[in-house]
C-alpha cells in the first residue's frame, strides 16, 4: 500500500469513529508535541477565518508568520478544504 492508499484507509477508519474514540486515538497515535502542533494549526485556521491578521495571530500564539502563511494560502484557495471543514463545523 502506498501513502495515498494508507491515508484513504486511515480517513475511512476515522470517519467511523465517534468523538470520544477519535480523541483517544489521536492522543495515542500522536506525541504530545504533535498533538499541540495540530491543535495550534487548527487555532490558526479559525483565527484567520475570523478575520484576524497574520501578525496578530503570530503575537497571540507566539508562532512564526511562516506557519500562519500556509494556513492563509489554503483559506484563499477556491475550493479550500479548510473553509469546507469550518462550514461543516458551523452546520453541526
Amino acid at each position: 500500500m502506498n501513502d495515498r492508499q494508507e491515508l484513504q484507509e486511515l480517513c475511512g477508519a476515522l470517519t467511523k469513529c465517534g468523538r470520544k474514540l477519535l480523541t483517544e486515538f489521536l492522543r495515542d497515535i500522536l506525541t504530545p508535541n504533535e498533538l499541540r502542533e495540530l491543535c495550534q494549526r487548527w487555532r490558526v485556521i479559525k483565527m484567520l477565518a475570523a478575520g484576524q491578521t497574520q501578525r496578530e495571530i503570530a503575537k497571540v500564539l507566539k508562532t512564526s508568520l511562516c506557519k500562519i502563511t500556509r494556513g492563509s494560502r489554503e483559506l484563499q484557495k477556491k475550493n479550500s478544504s479548510f473553509l469546507k471543514v469550518l462550514k461543516n463545523l458551523k452546520n453541526l
